[in-house]
C-alpha cells in the first residue's frame, strides 16, 4: 500500500481509515445521515478518498461491528440508530466503550477539588449526615476522535479512599482507577433524561437545552460509600442496554 493511501497527514499520525471512520460517523451522529441513509459504495468511497478497496473495507467494519451502520448484502451500507451502548448492570470503562466504535479515546481533567463534604456532596454519596469527611471533586471530559463523547462528574469519599487525594487524575481517569484501588461490594444506577445546562452544553458543543442522557452511578464498599459519579451523554449518540434473566418465584 503507498504512503499516500495509509497516512492522510504529512505526519503519517492520521491514517486514512481512521479518517474514514471519523467522517461518516459524524455524519450519523450530526443527523445529516439519518437511520435508513444509504452510505455511498465502496467504490464511491475509494474514488472520494484515493485509496484502495481493502481501506475502505476495514472501515466499513468497523462502523458495522460499532453498531452504526448495517451492510447488507448487494444493497449496501445504511445507517443504523446511531448510539453507542453501555450495560447498565456493569462498571465499563469509558475507554472500551469508545474504541468499540473504533475512533481514538482521549481523556482530560477539567477540575479537581478537594474540599470538606458537603451536605449536597453527603446526599450525592448516600453518607450520613452527621459525617464531616472530605471529598475529592472531579470534573472529566472524555473524547472520542475529534469529538466530545461524555462528561464525568464526580465525587470520592477520602474517608473510604484516602489514596486519592495524591492521584494523578491529569493523566488517567478515576473510573478504571477505582476499580483497581477499592473493590466495591454494591452499586447503584439511576438514568434520566435532561435538557443540557450551558456548562455541559460548552463542553459538549451542543445548544443548551439539547437532549442528554444521564447516568449516575454510586458505589459502596460494604456500608461505606465510595464515589457517586455522574456521565452526560448527547441523547442521540447513547443508549442503555439491561439484560434480565427470569427467578424463580
Amino acid at each position: 500500500m503507498a504512503i499516500a493511501e495509509e497516512f492522510a497527514g504529512s505526519d503519517g499520525a492520521t491514517s486514512l481509515h481512521q479518517r474514514i471512520l471519523g467522517d461518516i460517523r459524524d455524519r450519523i451522529v450530526s443527523g445529516e445521515w439519518g437511520p435508513g441513509h444509504r452510505i455511498p459504495f465502496e467504490h464511491e468511497l475509494t474514488e472520494e478518498y484515493g485509496c484502495s478497496r481493502m481501506t475502505v473495507n476495514k472501515a466499513l467494519s468497523q462502523l458495522a461491528k460499532a453498531g452504526l451502520i448495517e451492510r447488507r448484502r448487494r444493497s449496501g451500507s445504511f445507517v443504523r440508530r446511531p448510539q453507542s451502548q453501555a450495560a447498565v448492570l456493569e462498571i465499563h470503562d469509558i475507554r472500551i466503550e469508545v474504541e468499540a466504535l473504533g475512533l481514538p479515546y482521549r481523556y482530560e481533567l477539567i477540575s479537581q477539588t478537594r474540599r470538606r463534604a458537603t451536605t449536597m456532596d453527603r446526599e450525592r454519596l448516600g453518607a450520613d449526615q452527621s459525617s464531616s469527611g472530605q471529598v475529592l471533586a472531579l470534573q472529566c471530559l472524555h473524547h472520542a476522535g475529534a469529538r466530545p463523547f461524555c462528561v464525568e462528574d464526580r465525587l470520592i469519599n477520602l474517608g473510604a479512599v484516602p489514596e486519592a487525594a495524591d492521584a494523578r487524575f491529569a493523566d488517567a481517569a478515576p473510573g478504571p482507577w477505582l476499580i483497581g484501588q477499592v473493590p466495591w461490594s454494591s452499586a447503584e444506577h439511576v438514568i434520566r433524561a435532561t435538557a443540557a445546562d450551558p456548562e455541559v452544553a460548552a463542553e459538549l458543543n451542543l445548544a443548551p437545552g439539547a437532549a442528554c442522557l444521564v447516568i449516575e452511578r454510586r458505589t459502596w464498599s460494604a456500608d461505606r460509600p465510595v464515589t457517586h459519579v455522574r456521565f452526560t451523554y448527547p441523547a442521540n449518540a447513547h443508549a442503555v442496554v439491561a439484560r434480565f434473566t427470569p427467578h424463580d418465584s
